[in-house]
C-alpha cells in the first residue's frame, strides 16, 4: 500500500495536483481495492465498460486488463495528462474530458461500445453519487450492470429493500430498475486524501423488464418522492403535503389499495407503490 500510495503522490506532485474539495476528490491507495472492484464489475472480453472520474487511472487499468474496451468521463481537466501519461500502455482504454451528468450517454455508447455489451464501474464523489446513479438507470441504455463504490451511508440506503426502515425514495427507485447488492466495504484510510467516512462498493444488476407493471413510470417516482418527504408523517398525510391532491382523493386510494389510514411510506412495496400510483392518477 506504501508504495502505491508513494507512486501516486510522485505522479501527483511531477504534474503539481492538488485535490479540490468541491469536486470530492479521493483517489484509491490500497492495492487491493481496484482489482477486487474490476472482478465485481464483470469487466471482461466482450464487455465495454464505462467508467466515471478515473482519477489517476489506478482503476481504469485493472479494467483495462479485463474488458475489451474502456472509456473513462472525467471532469477535471488537470487530470487529463496525468491520464495520458498513466494509460500510455493501454491501447484499449480511451478518456472524455466530460461532465458524467452531462454528457450524452446514448450516443457515447452508441459511438464507443459498439458490438460489446456494456457496463458501468465508477468510484463516485459522494456528492453525486444518487443523481449519477439515477441518470444511468434513467437513461434506459441497457447497461448490464452498474458497479459502484459509495460513501457506506449511501450504500446501506441504495441497496435497502422496499418496506425496511432504511428503505427512501431512492431505494425505491434502485428496486425498480435494478437488483442491488453490496459487495464488500472499503475503510477510509483506503483512500487518498482519506474522506471522514468509510465507503462500500455495491452492484447494481439491471432487470430486463420492471418487476412491477404500472400504467406511467412517472407518476409512480412521484408518489414514491411524494410518500417520504415526511417521512414522520402517515403516508396519507405526506401525499396530500406534496401532490396537491385532495386529501378526500388520497385516502380513497390508499384505502382501493387495501392500505391502513395510518401506515407509513416505509412500510410499502413496491407493488404496493405501483397500485396506489396507479389508483392516485387514474
Amino acid at each position: 500500500m506504501a508504495n502505491q500510495e508513494r507512486s501516486m503522490k510522485e505522479i501527483l506532485t511531477a504534474h503539481g495536483f492538488t485535490f479540490k474539495k468541491t469536486l470530492g476528490q479521493n483517489f484509491i491507495t490500497d492495492p487491493h481495492i481496484c482489482p477486487k472492484m474490476a472482478e465485481a464489475s464483470g469487466a471482461e472480453e466482450g464487455v465495454g465498460m464505462l467508467e466515471i472520474g478515473p482519477g489517476i487511472g489506478i482503476l481504469t487499468k485493472e479494467l483495462a486488463k479485463r474488458a475489451s474496451r474502456v472509456v473513462a468521463v472525467e471532469l477535471d481537466d488537470r487530470l487529463l495528462p496525468i491520464l495520458d501519461e498513466t494509460l500510455a500502455d493501454y491501447e484499449n482504454a480511451k478518456v472524455i474530458h466530460d461532465d458524467a451528468m452531462k454528457v450524452d450517454l446514448d450516443r457515447l455508447v452508441a459511438e464507443e461500445f459498439s458490438g460489446l455489451r456494456v457496463s458501468v464501474c465508477a468510484n463516485l464523489p459522494y456528492y453525486i453519487t444518487s443523481p449519477v446513479v439515477m441518470r444511468l438507470l434513467e437513461s434506459k441504455i441497457p447497461f448490464e450492470q452498474i458497479t459502484v463504490m459509495v460513501q457506506k451511508e449511501a450504500a446501506d440506503r441504495l441497496c435497502a429493500r422496499p418496506g425496511t426502515r432504511d428503505c427512501g425514495a431512492v431505494s425505491l427507485a434502485i428496486a425498480y430498475y435494478a437488483e442491488a447488492k453490496k459487495c464488500f466495504g472499503v475503510p477510509r484510510g483506503c483512500f487518498h486524501p482519506a474522506p471522514n467516512v468509510d465507503s462500500a462498493v455495491i452492484s447494481l444488476k439491471l432487470h430486463k423488464n420492471p418487476p412491477v407493471s404500472v400504467k406511467d413510470e412517472k407518476n409512480l417516482f412521484k408518489t414514491v418522492r411524494a410518500a417520504f418527504s415526511q417521512r414522520r408523517k402517515t403516508l396519507s398525510n405526506s401525499l396530500a403535503s406534496s401532490l396537491g391532491l385532495p386529501k378526500e382523493q388520497i385516502i380513497s386510494a390508499v384505502e382501493r389499495v387495501g392500505l391502513a389510514p395510518t401506515v407509513r411510506a416505509e412500510n410499502l412495496s413496491l407493488e404496493e407503490f405501483a397500485r396506489l400510483s396507479d389508483a392516485l392518477f387514474s
